[in-house]
């Protein structure tokens, strides 16, 4: 799993909610995902809620 976001590095830990990921794995934080309206910029595919990973 990616730590930060692709646009704005923002902290995405493991364990954590708020991460979006494309089929590509590209990531992104809740607001960037919003701006781009879900869609990734890199492959234009559908960005979805990132599953969390237990510590």
């Amino acid at each position: 799993m990616k730590p930060a976001c692709e646009r704005c590095d923002a902290s995405l830990p493991a364990a954590a909610h708020g991460a979006f990921i494309c089929s590509l794995e590209d990531t992104f934080c809740a607001d960037c995902a919003d701006e781009l309206d879900e869609v990734c910029p890199n492959c234009r595919g559908e960005l979805v809620d990132r599953p969390t990973r237990r510590k």
